[in-house]
């Protein structure tokens, strides 16, 4: 009894784990056989194999959240159909990829009711999806028989971890992988249903990276030769690809993970092995914002971006990029899109190496929470020979990432800005390296302040504008916001200072409010930017066709 009641509390749990896009699984039917659907069939509209350009269209969490979005993900994919080659990049079920690195948690300490739960979850969630997408009994077993395949590898890795009592990063990218392995099946699944024919692909046989668990990175000319080798021949034959985001291997065949939000980066590292034409991101927003709508509530969709805009804007906290998604097709020239899957005819933002609209000024603020800001002082602190060099390698020995470094005027003491997540790791690091100047007292001390934030201010060339910082420090100043460290001159298009961070959506704001950033989109009234769903006017050959839904064909089976 003791056994059920545990396991009952687990289940519980997991479904308060579950996001409500999760739970719409179960009221989709009706929706997918409504005559009124946005959902089309393509029976009878024969794919074309060979196209003039090719494109790369990622689907974020939120677009394959349950039967529902997918088919919307599909009557996108039809679309782009028409007028191009397409690859296909997806993400696991929003709210997935979180159960299943809760599982491997769980696993090291040994929860096995949790685990269990976990995974009677994951499996309820993905053959109800099936289900609903699928229409034959015949296609439905063969789908949930491959995904109960992969549910069992990712279950008895937890086990393995059960009884070694110890989670390795690499046991921990294999078990996050298993959410973008049953999602590819699932879309791939849903495009056979419309008589398009696609394949799951597994991108450990296309990405090739380094052996860093949990952020590896790209070897682009072993993943130029194996994604040609793999990807070429199926374009070529007219078969759309649908390839799992977030993973790759290493040259063993190891496989790794690119971080978290990895999935905007495997669409950019296969659109530059491939050379695509352009890189479209569908998520469920209208493009990238100029502030977090969470904290700003006038924020707005700003039309285009550079490249070196949309990186700051990804490193210092914008949520719709990975920070690294640039920069594969900055070396390129690819362009980049960011488009809404739940408003397809909004345009959402465009980023290029020369966007059209962008004259200069500040374009955006982001704010990066949970950053640690790390402090080295002392009253002989200019004496201490090359500490910058020396500070700056031991925390890169620790493998922490610095977003931001600070010099004071009086040469007593340097900032550092790293990730909360590496912030101890970091401070014994610095004091290993500093040991013997902090014992002849060269070196005060080292601090750490884990209650900061970092806000970046973003645009191309704002260092040409002498009143940028100004009228920050002033915007700020009326708030009584205290700027606790500034890094200016590291880079051209941003400016970035540290503040508490209790105060990080009373200085957002004020800036977004200082510089005027709701008007930034001209295309949007005040009605839209409130709405987030006002179609926006055309804009070149991106403004999405409308599709009507045919009759939904009814097969007998599929093929995957």
């Amino acid at each position: 009894m003791k056994n059920v009641l545990k396991s009952r509390a687990a289940k519980s749990e997991i479904y308060n784990l579950t996001s409500a896009s999760d739970r719409r699984v179960a009221s989709t039917r009706e929706t997918l056989d409504s005559p009124n659907s946005d959902l089309m069939s393509v029976a009878g509209q024969p794919l074309q194999a060979h196209k003039r350009c090719l494109r790369v269209l990622k689907f974020g969490g939120t677009s394959v959240a349950d039967a529902h979005c997918i088919q919307k993900t599909i009557a996108i994919i039809f679309s782009a159909i028409q007028e191009s080659a397409v690859v296909v990049v997806v993400s696991a079920l929003c709210g997935v990829t979180n159960m299943l690195l809760e599982a491997g948690v769980r696993a090291e300490t040994g929860d096995a009711y949790f685990v269990a739960a976990i995974f009677d979850e994951l499996r309820r969630l993905h053959f109800n999806t099936a289900h609903l997408l699928l229409t034959s009994d015949e296609s439905r077993t063969l789908i949930t028989r491959k995904m109960e395949g992969i549910l069992a590898r990712g279950e008895e890795l937890c086990r393995e971890t059960i009884r070694r009592q110890e989670l390795t990063l690499q046991t921990q990218d294999a078990i996050s992988s298993v959410g973008e392995r049953l999602s590819t099946l699932l879309v791939a699944a849903a495009l056979a249903e419309y008589d398009l024919v696609g394949e799951a692909v597994d991108a450990v046989d296309l990405i090739v990276t380094d052996s860093y668990h949990g952020a590896a990175q790209p070897m682009m000319e072993l993943t130029q030769k194996r994604s040609d080798a793999r990807l070429r021949p199926l374009l070529k034959q007219g078969i759309i690809p649908v390839v799992t985001g977030f993973i790759g291997a290493t040259t063993d065949g190891v496989l790794t993970t690119l971080g978290r939000g990895g999935s905007d980066y495997s669409a950019t590292i296969l659109a530059a092995a491939l050379g695509a034409d352009e890189v479209i991101i569908w998520t469920d927003v209208d493009g990238v914002l100029t502030s977090d709508p969470r904290l700003v509530s006038e924020a707005t969709s700003i039309p285009e971006l550079s490249y070196r805009e949309a990186a700051e804007l990804a490193r210092f906290g914008a949520k719709v990029l990975h920070p690294k998604t640039m920069n594969p097709v900055m070396q390129l020239g690819i362009p980049l899109w960011i488009r809404n899957t739940f408003a397809p005819r909004n345009s959402g933002t465009k980023v290029s190496a020369s966007p059209a609209l962008s004259c200069g000024g500040v374009r955006a603020i982001s704010a990066l929470r949970d950053v640690a800001c790390i402090k080295v002082c002392g009253p002989r602190f200019a004496a201490v020979s090359d500490v910058l060099v020396r500070a700056i390698s031991a925390l890169e020995a620790a493998h922490a990432e610095l977003l931001m470094i600070s010099h004071s005027s009086s040469q007593n003491d340097i900032s550092f800005a790293v990730p909360l997540s590496v912030a101890e790791t970091s401070v014994e690091a610095l004091l290993s390296e500093f040991s013997k100047e902090l014992a002849d007292e060269v070196l005060g001390q080292i601090t750490m302040n884990s209650n900061t934030s970092l806000i970046a201010i973003v645009g191309e060339k704002i260092h040409e504008s002498p009143d940028v910082v100004g009228r920050t420090i002033r915007a700020l100043s009326k708030e009584k916001v205290n700027i606790l460290a500034v890094a200016t001159g590291s880079s051209s298009c941003n400016f970035t200072f540290m503040i508490s961070a209790l105060n990080t959506k009373t200085a957002l704001a004020a800036v977004h409010r200082e510089f005027l950033l709701h008007s930034l989109n001209p295309r949007l009234d005040s009605h839209a930017v409130a709405n987030r769903k006002t179609p926006t006017s055309n804009r070149e050959h991106h403004e999405a066709k409308v599709v009507r839904p045919l009759k939904k064909p009814k097969r007998k089976s599929i093929a995957l």
